[in-house]
């Protein structure tokens, strides 16, 4: 279905004009009233929430502004999860952001400008457009990470974010310039038309556009090798800023992904689907094995991600190995299953690090969470449903997307390289589960510091109930996953059905 109203893109436009009105309101209200502007930001997450669901009640599949921008259910269920997570992390950040003086207008209208490249991201239908988005997303974090001006660690921290990500920016720029050379169009429909019919100029200009696209991908992803940015990122940005990170531009890489990969450049699946494979199973490798010897959670946790976004990968390796329309539509919700439910989980661990926070004093060491069972038993047991999702143990959600994923891979006939790749991916989950278990042992068998067990935990009573509706979500979809899973689903096969 084709539009040309600005009705398509109507949670965008709600975001542009309310990010705009935030910006220019919070010149007017002082450090002591920043409430204020902290309210507008709810309401227009709320507001732009309820514009996505709007969208997706009508389980279109929309085309506007020239063919430049796609509304479909895939990318309605992610942007409202990318909504969710930067609503989560404000909600969180109100006492850490206080004590540091970061508490500010800069703070609310860089998150929204980050979730309108983010949202531009997951509903591109054109080259430029993914392009345009990704940098007005890119350009909003890096300033996020270096908000602590007076900070050495932020101002590195984001030195190295920006160098690295202006290099990855530039990678998937130069790609996309080759597979516009190869192929004379920048829309993702055209692009794959032309693939499949064989128009194209030269087949060596597009693979080589194909090698740069997925380099360019794997720095935004954090995968092996191009994961440097990751350790050093998560560890000196702010812990809000690093929530933030771990979450929500996930969602993005992931729709950008499945729209050049999988919409745009399928028949040639059978030449990046090699690179992927090998990315996926470096990333597993490397990201567990160095997972192991991180006394810093936030370095371990950006090992984590490294490791579960090899799990993503392989999500997305089975569904261009499936024959059914059924069996691709449903690797690919798998891939977009666990991805949801990796952010939900992300989200709580750093939630529980930023309670354990306070002035003068960052939670970040995994000594910091030494005897919290005994300080508080229900965020102690919040933190264990996270990292028993994280490692895969029952009955959290965790164990049943890591499931998905394997039986996505091995539901096509079982070739001889799929039962390695999810031989590999068992093997070094079990590893991962050393590390994950490590924290619960050192909450409920460690004695706390005194100085710790003489600090009551402060936090706003918004914040408490964000984290333990966050930890429950993680049991309850544990048990009862086939909603997600078939949201997920439907939202994918529709997509693809076009």
């Amino acid at each position: 279905m084709s539009s040309l109203g600005l009705v398509v893109a109507l949670p965008e436009m709600v975001l542009l004009a309310a990010a705009s009105i935030v910006l220019v309101v919070d010149l007017f209200v002082s450090d002591e009233r920043r409430n204020v502007t902290y309210g507008l930001t709810m309401l227009t997450l709320l507001l732009v929430g309820v514009a996505v669901c709007i969208s997706l009640a009508r389980n279109e599949v929309v085309v506007g502004f020239g063919g430049m921008y796609i509304a479909d259910p895939m990318g309605h269920v992610l942007k409202l999860f990318a909504i969710f997570c930067s609503g989560f992390m404000l909600i969180c950040a109100q006492s850490y952001a206080r004590a540091r003086g970061i508490w500010k207008g800069e703070l609310f209208s860089l998150t929204l400008f980050t979730l309108l490249g983010i949202m531009l991201m997951i509903s591109a239908n054109n080259l430029l457009v993914i392009y345009l988005g990704l940098e007005l997303q890119s350009l909003s974090m890096y300033a996020l990470v270096a908000l602590r001006r007076d900070d050495p660690r932020a101002s590195e921290a984001a030195m190295k974010y920006f160098v690295l990500g202006s290099l990855a920016s530039g990678f998937l720029l130069y790609g996309m310039s080759m597979l516009y050379g190869a192929t004379g169009t920048l829309e993702i429909d055209e692009l794959a038309r032309r693939v499949a019919g064989g128009q194209i100029v030269s087949r060596a200009s597009l693979l080589l556009g194909i090698v740069f696209v997925i380099a360019g991908l794997g720095f935004k992803f954090g995968v092996v090798p191009f994961h440097m940015w990751a350790p050093d990122v998560y560890q000196g940005a702010p812990t809000p800023i690093t929530l933030l990170i771990s979450s929500a531009p996930e969602l993005a890489i992931f729709a950008i992904t499945f729209r050049i990969l999988v919409e745009g450049l399928l028949p040639l699946a059978i030449d990046w689907q090699k690179v992927l494979a090998l990315l996926a199973v470096a990333s597993l490798v490397l990201g567990n094995l160095t997972a192991i010897a991180q006394s810093n959670l936030k370095r371990m946790l950006a090992y984590s991600t490294i490791a579960q976004m090899g799990f993503v990968l392989l999500a997305m390796l089975s569904g261009v190995t499936a024959a059914d329309p059924v069996a691709i539509a449903g690797s690919y919700s798998a891939a977009m299953f666990y991805l949801i439910t990796y952010a939900l989980t992300s989200l709580g661990t750093f939630g529980v690090m930023l309670l354990l926070s306070r002035r003068g004093f960052e939670a970040e060491e995994i000594a910091d969470f030494r005897g919290l069972a005994k300080r508080s038993p229900w965020y102690a047991f919040v933190m264990l449903l996270l990292m028993f999702s994280l490692a895969g143990v029952p009955p959290t959600v965790g164990l049943y997307a890591k499931l998905v994923v394997l039986q996505a891979l091995l539901s096509e006939g079982a070739t001889i390289a799929a039962v390695s790749l999810a031989v590999i991916a068992v093997l070094f989950s079990l590893i991962a589960a050393f590390y994950y278990l490590r924290i619960v042992k050192t909450m409920y068998f460690d004695e706390p510091t005194p100085e710790a067990a003489a600090t009551p935990l402060v936090a706003p009573t918004d914040m408490r109930v964000a984290l333990s509706i966050n930890g429950i979500l993680v049991l309850v979809l544990g048990i009862l996953p086939q909603y997600l899973l078939q949201l997920c689903a439907n939202a994918m096969t529709r997509t693809l059905g076009g």
